[in-house]
C-alpha cells in the first residue's frame, strides 16, 4: 500500500512535540545568514516551504519582514506555529499543500527550503519541484539538505543526500549559485545530522 505523505505528517505533529523531532532547531542561524546576506527589502515576498512549526517565521516576523508565506503539508504543524505566533499568525500566509501540488499563483523574491526537497527520492518528483521554482521564484533561493554524510532517512522516510556540486546542478537550468555551506545541525537529542546549503539567484533577476 502506497504512504499517505499527508497522513503521516499529521500523525508525527499530532504525536511529536518540538523537541522530540531531529528537524527542530531553536535558532535557525545558517538561514538567517542567508537571508541577511541577500539585503532584502521588508516587503520582499518570502516563501518557507515545508515550514512547519519552524520558527524562522519568527525571526523574520521579528526583522520586519511584512509579506511571508508559510507552506506546508501538515495542517497540524502550521496550526501549531500559529499558536505559537498568537496574534503575529494574522501578518502570515499560511498553504496547506504537498510541494509536488503547489500551483503558486505569484512570484517570490525569496524560497526557503530546509528539509523539503531532500525527500524527493524520484526524477519525477524532482522534476515536479524545478518545474515549480522556475515558475514562481524572481529573486533568491535557499534550499538545505542532508549531505553525502548526513542521515538517509528522517522521521522514517527515505531522502536524497547531496552535496555542494550535486545540488548546484539541480538547479543549474534557471538559477546561478551564490554559495554552498555544509553544516551540522545540532538536535534536540544532542545529535549531529550534517547538512548542505546553497544559495542561489534566479537568472532572469536583475
Amino acid at each position: 500500500m502506497q504512504l499517505n505523505l499527508k497522513e503521516h505528517w499529521e500523525k508525527v505533529y499530532q504525536t511529536k512535540q518540538p523537541q522530540e523531532v531531529s528537524w527542530t532547531e531553536e535558532t535557525p542561524e545558517t538561514s538567517l545568514a542567508f537571508i541577511q546576506g541577500f539585503n532584502l527589502a521588508k516587503n520582499a515576498s518570502i516563501i518557507d516551504i515545508g515550514g512547519g512549526d519552524s520558527k524562522l517565521v519568527d525571526y523574520l516576523l521579528e526583522e520586519g519582514y511584512s509579506d511571508i508565506t508559510v507552506l506546508d503539508i501538515s495542517e497540524k504543524s502550521l496550526e501549531r506555529a500559529k499558536n505559537r505566533l498568537g496574534e503575529k499568525s494574522k501578518k502570515v500566509n499560511w498553504i496547506v499543500s504537498d510541494i509536488k501540488s503547489f500551483h503558486p499563483i505569484r512570484k517570490y523574491d525569496l524560497w526557503h527550503d530546509r528539509a523539503a526537497f531532500h525527500f524527493l527520492t524520484t526524477e519525477e518528483k524532482v522534476r515536479s519541484y524545478l518545474s515549480i521554482v522556475r515558475s514562481c521564484v524572481k529573486g533568491y533561493m535557499i534550499v538545505g539538505t542532508f549531505s553525502t554524510s548526513g542521515p538517509n532517512t528522517c522521521s522514517g522516510l527515505s531522502v536524497k543526500q547531496y552535496d555542494d556540486k550535486e545540488l548546484s546542478k539541480m538547479f543549474m537550468d534557471g538559477f546561478r549559485k551564490l554559495k554552498c555551506l555544509k553544516v551540522d545541525h545540532t538536535t534536540p537529542f544532542q545529535t549531529k545530522q550534517s547538512f548542505t546549503f546553497c544559495s542561489f539567484k534566479s537568472i532572469a533577476a536583475r
